[in-house]
């Protein structure tokens, strides 16, 4: 279904609902209640549950799980390093270079990530924002190399930073500090548009910025503007406002100024979606089984699930 009038006609019946991100056409109350008082439970086979009314399920009774699968988020990880070596390195310019058949352009000269201990380079610094799975990842990923690590996670305790070597500081003083900040958050009230022209203009000059996470983390226009002044100078975005990005976006005339990907920086052979298909399968029959599911995004709603769907088995 492309929209919500499409979706509520095939809610209809349904004590199940199983899917990846809809963009389009969020799982909204209105979707959830034209299935009837059957719906047990919403599975999704990615990781974050923010295009499903959570409120409006937990009201209903209904359960929503979602599949934080190793595939799935240990692929967002990898893509981010990919990313920043890309942006840092120039690869793309220098291989468009040579094919133009040109040898060495001394404009190609790439940033050196981490320290060095024989003349005392001290590294780029990078800021993660999210210390979860993923950002978690991404430090392990970058220790070896050496750079500053700094991250702001507000819900992560501080023995996380402590076990990750990620010394923990505000969100004002990763933007002023970091050369690179990289997002790994979930979308909630507190993290859309976390990154606007406020924010922009709290970063280091020239900073590099990248966006795994949701796109509405970061407003495309407080971007783009701070792309065309120098602010920021670089930027890697996986995850856009309004998906698909459109035609006529400010995005796609920004030249090597961003590396652009359309969200599937988790997609790799033999991994992607399959395992988060087979993880909300397993939550999908377990609920039809009255067997409480992993990953259930929702708890305070299991009391009155399990009260009403305990051992209630539909299926076998």
């Amino acid at each position: 279904g492309n929209n919500e009038e499409e979706m509520i006609e095939m809610a209809k019946g349904a004590v199940a609902m199983m899917g990846t991100s809809i963009r389009s056409s969020p799982i909204t109350k209105k979707i959830m209640q034209a299935a009837g008082d059957q719906l047990r439970i919403v599975a999704k086979c990615t990781i974050g549950v923010d295009d499903v009314d959570l409120k409006g399920a937990s009201q209903l009774g209904v359960l929503v799980t979602h599949a934080p699968t190793e595939a799935n988020w240990g692929g967002v990880a990898e893509g981010t390093i990919g990313m920043i070596l890309t942006l840092l390195k120039k690869a793309r310019e220098r291989d468009e270079s040579m094919k133009a058949g040109n040898w060495r352009n001394p404009d190609l000269q790439g940033l050196y990530l981490g320290s060095r201990d024989m003349d005392d380079y001290p590294g780029l610094t990078v800021g993660i924002v999210g210390l979860g799975r993923i950002g978690g990842r991404v430090s392990k990923l970058l220790k070896p190399w050496g750079c500053r690590l700094i991250g702001h996670d507000p819900y992560i305790a501080d023995s996380r930073f402590d076990e990750l070597g990620v010394e923990k500081v505000s969100y004002d003083q990763l933007l002023a500090q970091s050369d690179i900040i990289t997002f790994h958050v979930t979308l909630t009230k507190e993290t859309r548009l976390m990154f606007d022209a406020k924010a922009a203009a709290k970063c280091k000059e020239g900073a590099i910025l990248i966006n795994d996470s949701r796109g509405q983390v970061v407003s495309e226009q407080a971007l783009c503007d701070a792309l065309d002044s120098g602010k920021i100078a670089q930027a890697a975005l996986d995850v856009f406002e309004d998906e698909p990005l459109s035609k006529d976006s400010r995005l796609l005339k920004m030249g090597h100024k961003v590396l652009l990907s359309p969200h599937m920086v988790s997609s790799n052979l033999a991994s992607g979606l399959h395992p988060g298909l087979i993880w909300a399968t397993k939550c999908v029959l377990n609920a039809l089984r009255g067997v409480t599911p992993d990953a259930v995004y929702n708890k305070e709603v299991l009391p009155v699930w399990e009260q009403r769907y305990k051992a209630k088995n539909i299926i076998d």
